[in-house]
This record gives structure tokens, C-alpha cells and sequence, in this order.
């Protein structure tokens, strides 16, 4: 993002990219001006902000980057008990599904490398905990971990889509992804 922005304006650029990300999972084709008008702001004033089209999505790429890794400094990773970890990882990342979605499916930031880069760093800590997991027996050990990823992230993305919808109650969400991450839908013995 841009360096020599001042607070108020980052904040206020950082809401304008929270917006747009909602408006483009919704509809991903949306143009600058429907982003602005969804913003409630006006072109000219979206411009201030972003240059492009392109410039905006590399930013939403970092915001969403940003909002995750903090969330995620939030989670301790304690070797002793990192079958903890994915439970709590979940409780926090639900609110945030829309940005993990944008980070899994959009095209422009797959294509960004200072983008993959950090998305890579950021999915470091999850994937070693996949591994462990998967050495103690929590998840098969010859499933690919980036697929047990994979699959994590499009869970945490459509229970936060059903809970906007109002399809599944905010505070039972984490439980049932927990659950079906873990058991899928199998029924108990």
C-alpha cells in the first residue's frame, strides 16, 4: 500500500477496500463505478484512492493479507497442544471469510507475485500445524496438506456466507466447521 498515506487516509482507504471486496464477491466483474457507487462515494473520490481497476485489486490483495495475518498474531501456536490451534483459527477466521475468499479465488492477486508471497507466508504456520496434525493422526497423513488447506479456507468462506445469510447461527459457526473439518459428515458409530 501506499507509504506516505496519512492514518486518516489509510483508514479511510482500508474501509473503501473492506467495501469493495463485498460488492466483488458478489459480483466480481463490478466496474469502478459500481464500486463507487456501492461505496456511497464518487468516482473521482474512488480515484483519489486507486488508479485502476488493477491497482485496486493488488490492494485488496493486502488488505486482506493484512486483516488475516493480524487475526492470525492473535492465535497462540503452542507446540504442546496444536490440535488447539485449527479449532481457534477457526473461531477467529469466520468473520473474516471474505477476505479468505479473495485471497483463494481471484485471479488478479494468483497472479501477483509480492501477493503469492505473502499469501505464502501467511499459510506457513497453518500448513506446519496440518503436518503435525497429520503425524499424530488428526488427518490422514497421505492427504495432500495444501488440499486440507484448501479445503479449511472454502469452509471458513461458505460458513461465513451462511452466516451473513442468516442460514446458520454466528455462535454455533465455528462448532460446525470444526466438526465437519474434522468428521465431515459421517455419521457417529
Amino acid at each position: 500500500m501506499k507509504k506516505d498515506m496519512t492514518t486518516i487516509k489509510q483508514a479511510r482507504l482500508n474501509s473503501l477496500l473492506d467495501v469493495a471486496t463485498m460488492l466483488l464477491i458478489e459480483k466480481p466483474n463490478a466496474s469502478m463505478n459500481e464500486i463507487a457507487d456501492y461505496a456511497g462515494i464518487g468516482i473521482a473520490t474512488l480515484h483519489r484512492y486507486v488508479e485502476s481497476r488493477e491497482q485496486l485489486m493488488i490492494y485488496l490483495g493486502f488488505r486482506a493479507i493484512e486483516v488475516v495475518s493480524e487475526t492470525m498474531k492473535g492465535i497462540p501456536l503452542d507446540e504442546e497442544n496444536y490440535e488447539n490451534y485449527i479449532p481457534e483459527l477457526i473461531e477467529a477466521l469466520i468473520p473474516l471469510g471474505d477476505k479468505i475468499y479473495f485471497l483463494a479465488h481471484d485471479a488478479s492477486v494468483n497472479f501477483n507475485k509480492e501477493i503469492e508471497g505473502a499469501d505464502q507466508k501467511l499459510r506457513e504456520p497453518i500448513l506446519h500445524v496440518i503436518e503435525i496434525l497429520q503425524q499424530k493422526g488428526y488427518f490422514l497423513p497421505h492427504i495432500d496438506k495444501d488440499w486440507i488447506m484448501n479445503v479449511l479456507y472454502s469452509l471458513l468462506f461458505l460458513t461465513w456466507q451462511q452466516v451473513r445469510n442468516g442460514n446458520i447461527a454466528k455462535n454455533s459457526a465455528a462448532a460446525l466447521v470444526i466438526n465437519t473439518f474434522y468428521h465431515g459428515f459421517k455419521a457417529t458409530d
